[in-house]
């Protein structure tokens, strides 16, 4: 444990459950679903409404091995070259063949997905994939469905909800394992202020932290929440340096900041061209796959014609596509870029790359369970080792369903309350008392939210150097110390989100180029200008980040590609980096302390 949490009120409130999900999208709410579908008492705590998550933004689809032809194993090898070499077989494999039953029972939830005139669901190609297996809903509002009929089930099945709630940190007890959280209700939520919801096993499904820079698609709530209450919490983190930037994104000008419009791979999917202003398409011999190339291919080569040419976009033509095809297949998109005065009918889409996608995240094992005992982690905010150092396209909604799945599967199998049999808890508890001992984090302004932006952009951006990287780290770390200097003379940061969310931009910022400034080498969606080659004999291996007490990132190297076992740390060992030889159990269920990792 590192005794740092947040500086906040104490609890003035609590209530009682046996598993406490933070997050509201499709990782969040299959989780809470399935655990109170076992008998267990649930409680869901979102940021904003239910449905105002990363999900609802996700245009292209969900990509599984449903079409003929099409196979696991197929799947499989597309995620391992989008991986470039750092993916987790293990855990590839778990995803792509639990996948299309996973999608079946999305659907058997009341997800309604498009389909073909013979009622097959209708499937699409976007980049790294050799097959057409994204499926997709409302032509280009695929995460939007989803959320709408997991928000729906989670009605339906009367769980309880508490809406407008930033969770600030973990509760543990004085043996390290998770007590619950304490969270800050906001204007229109079930309570005022801080409080706790008290529960032996909490699910992180908090999303990105895509604000970490001045352009993103991530919604205004993806400030990277959950990956700083788990370093808080001595949780370790891992590929953090691998920010995945969507190369199309629809440029509205230089010094445009905040959520910017998403062109969906899915355009390139069905044929659009990436070209520059004279019309040439520059993807031709870059790739095989050409415009479908991975993700992190297309945003070098759009960045990389950007500085060729001195221009501050490419473009993207589906003019051939037709007023009916972009009206009935992309009708989110069309109006998108109308609302901004293009239209794709008739011009080409003027695009760049923006922060899309973490590729890493809270380290965890096949059952979601990560290195604080009874802490878990889903979607977004985990690093499960599915996406390597490069997500492939439309593999994060299904990863969010397969692991929620297998995370309730592990909280359920022998849950606290029904052991023990007492009826599963609901209602009021017992207000904690906070560690008498523990650290409280200087807060930022509000106003350091767009510095941390700017730092980030610049310095960690789509291109790297250790001159960019050591100039960030710098200049982060001199808002953290006049944050410290500014609390002491309790000067302009006052407790509140603004405020707790600038303080969790800034670590996770912190840990971040860190981590960046470790990899001397271009891998994936990581590029060093000055280390511009992949170097498989000096880093084929992740980067694994905890913070110390005095909040200072540690990073220490895997001893190759696979991630190492995932077991509970210790908080009495001497070194907090080392995990004990006999953790205590991560999950509700009475498992031996030395069970071995899941194959």
């Amino acid at each position: 444990m590192t005794g740092i949490r947040l500086t906040a009120p104490a609890p003035g409130w609590a209530i009682e459950a046996d598993v406490v999900v933070v997050g509201s999208g499709v990782a969040g709410l299959t989780t809470a679903l399935r655990c109170a579908a076992a008998g267990l008492a649930t409680v869901v705590v979102t940021k904003a409404r239910l449905d105002d998550g990363s999900t609802r933004w996700a245009q292209g689809g969900i990509a599984a091995a449903l079409g003929e032809g099409d196979t696991p194993q197929q799947h499989l090898d597309d995620t391992l070259v989008a991986g470039a070499g750092l993916c987790d077989e293990a855990a590839v494999r778990a995803l792509v063949t639990e996948g299309p039953d996973a999608v079946r029972r999305l659907i058997d939830t009341g997800a309604h997905f498009d389909t073909t005139d013979t009622g097959a669901i209708a499937l699409t190609r976007e980049g790294g994939h050799h097959r057409r297996r994204i499926a997709h809903a409302g032509g280009d509002a695929t995460g939007a469905e989803i959320s709408r009929a997991l928000v729906g089930a989670v009605r339906s099945a009367a769980l309880r909800t508490i809406e407008n709630a930033l969770v600030l940190d973990l509760l543990t007890d004085a043996e390290g394992r998770t007590e619950g959280v304490t969270l800050h209700v906001m204007g229109e939520g079930q309570h005022d202020g801080v409080g706790a919801v008290r529960a032996p096993a909490v699910v992180l499904a908090t999303g990105g932290m895509g604000q970490v820079f001045s352009a993103t698609t991530n919604p205004p709530v993806s400030t990277g929440d959950g990956v700083a209450l788990a370093l808080r919490a001595g949780a370790e983190v891992s590929d953090l340096e691998f920010v995945q930037f969507h190369p199309t994104v629809l440029f509205l000008g230089a010094d445009s900041e905040g959520q910017q419009p998403l062109v969906s791979e899915a355009v390139r999917g069905e044929g659009a061209h990436l070209v520059d202003a004279s019309g040439t398409r520059f993807m031709l011999g870059t790739h095989e796959l050409a415009e479908l190339a991975p993700r992190d291919i297309v945003a070098k080569a759009i960045t990389r014609q950007m500085h060729l040419q001195g221009t501050e976009h490419m473009y993207l033509d589906a003019r051939h596509f037709g007023a009916e095809m972009w009206e009935q297949r992309f009708p989110t998109i069309l109006a998108a870029c109308r609302a901004h005065g293009i239209d794709p009918v008739t011009e080409p889409i003027p695009v760049a790359p923006a922060a899309h996608y973490a590729s890493g995240g809270v380290r965890t094992d096949l059952s979601g369970r990560t290195t604080v005992p009874g802490l878990y982690a889903c979607g977004e905010v985990a690093c499960t080792g599915v996406h390597g150092a490069n997500r492939l396209a439309s593999n994060s909604l299904l990863e969010g369903l397969v692991f929620a799945e297998r995370i309730a599967a592990d909280i359920t199998g022998a849950p606290a309350a029904a052991a023990s049999g007492d009826a599963p808890r609901a209602g009021s508890g017992r207000i904690p008392e906070l560690e008498a001992d523990s650290r409280t984090v200087p807060l930022l302004t509000a106003e350091s939210r767009t510095t941390i932006q700017r730092i980030m952009t610049r310095g960690a951006g789509v291109i790297r150097s250790a001159t960019s990287l050591a100039t960030a780290a710098q200049e982060l770390e001199a808002l953290r110390l006049t944050a410290a200097t500014e609390e002491a003379g309790s000067k302009d940061a006052v407790p509140g989100v603004e405020a707790w969310e600038a303080t969790n931009l800034l670590l996770v910022s912190r840990v971040l180029v860190a981590a960046a400034r470790e990899r001397e080498e271009t891998r994936g969606c990581h590029w060093r200008e000055d280390f511009p080659d992949r170097d498989d004999s000096g880093w084929l291996r992740h980067l694994v980040v905890r913070v110390t007490p005095d909040r200072q990132p540690v990073v220490r190297t895997t001893d190759g590609a696979a991630f190492p076992p995932v077991r509970a740390l210790d908080p009495r060992a001497a070194d907090p980096g080392n995990p004990a030889d006999t953790a205590p159990p991560t999950s509700l269920r009475n498992q031996p302390a030395d069970a071995p990792e899941e194959p």
